[in-house]
């Protein structure tokens, strides 16, 4: 895997305002590419933003997103492909998390929740489809989750999250018929539940972890660019992480 090769990519990544989403942004930066970054909380996003270019030495572009506003996306998908007109990688990875039993959460947090994974994910990567195609070598990476796998447990995660998933990892299918013959590929990452760590505490992302631990935020992000970095012939349609002990097929 050279990350090299992803030098100089325009990078659109939705929920990198914390965790997988800031890991991948960092990644990216990283390896030289122009990073356009999504989130809901203003303050976490252009944080996450400024420890990047304390890193890296250029600040990603930030923007505010709420992929439960169907709205709101439109016009923000509009108004990126009118100022960028070309887009080489979108990273699905923004969904509202939602736990519990179906008596603990509101009918709110039951539309926004299958919004922002669902609705709202489309709506964006339909958007931006002509810049992914103007780019001539466009990647999309859906990062959905074991929950979106037919059959795959709960885990923590409350019903609405999973439906969310679900049409998530149907959308993945769907773009990747619908684009055959189009200078786009469409990538699926399935990961569990995580131990979220961040490429700016070095020492916790390079730590040596044993057969029991959990997967990390590592794992999804060296995963998601082992599939960028695919020559163009290739495309890695669902990649499932699992851990070890425990997981899914564990």
């Amino acid at each position: 895997m050279d990350a090299t090769a992803l030098k100089g990519k325009k990078v659109l990544i939705t929920g990198a305002a914390r965790g997988l989403g800031a890991a991948f942004a960092t990644v990216l930066a990283d390896a030289g590419a122009h990073v356009i970054m999504t989130g809901r909380l203003t303050e976490m996003l252009e944080g996450t933003a400024e420890s990047i270019r304390l890193r890296c030495g250029t600040k990603p572009e930030t923007h505010l997103l709420d992929l439960s506003d169907n709205g709101s996306v439109i016009e923000f998908g509009e108004a990126i492909a009118k100022a960028h007109g070309k887009l080489d990688i979108l990273i699905n990875n923004g969904a509202q998390w939602l736990e519990g039993p179906m008596d603990s959460y509101d009918g709110y947090s039951i539309v926004s929740t299958i919004n922002s994974a669902a609705t709202g994910t489309f709506l964006l990567t339909r958007q931006l489809l002509p810049c992914l195609v103007a780019s001539g070598a466009g990647d999309i990476v859906n990062i959905v989750s074991t929950a979106g796998i037919a059959n795959g447990p709960l885990q923590s995660a409350a019903i609405p999250f999973k439906m969310g998933k679900q049409a998530q990892a149907g959308m993945s299918d769907g773009l990747r018929e619908e684009l055959h013959g189009k200078p786009v590929r469409v990538h699926a990452l399935y990961p569990p539940n995580l131990e979220t760590i961040s490429p700016l505490n070095e020492e916790d992302w390079d730590a040596e972890r044993g057969d029991k631990a959990m997967v990390t935020s590592r794992d999804v992000v060296e995963a998601g660019l082992y599939a960028l970095t695919r020559p163009r012939h290739v495309t890695m349609a669902s990649i499932v992480l699992d851990a070890d002990e425990g997981g899914m097929f564990g």
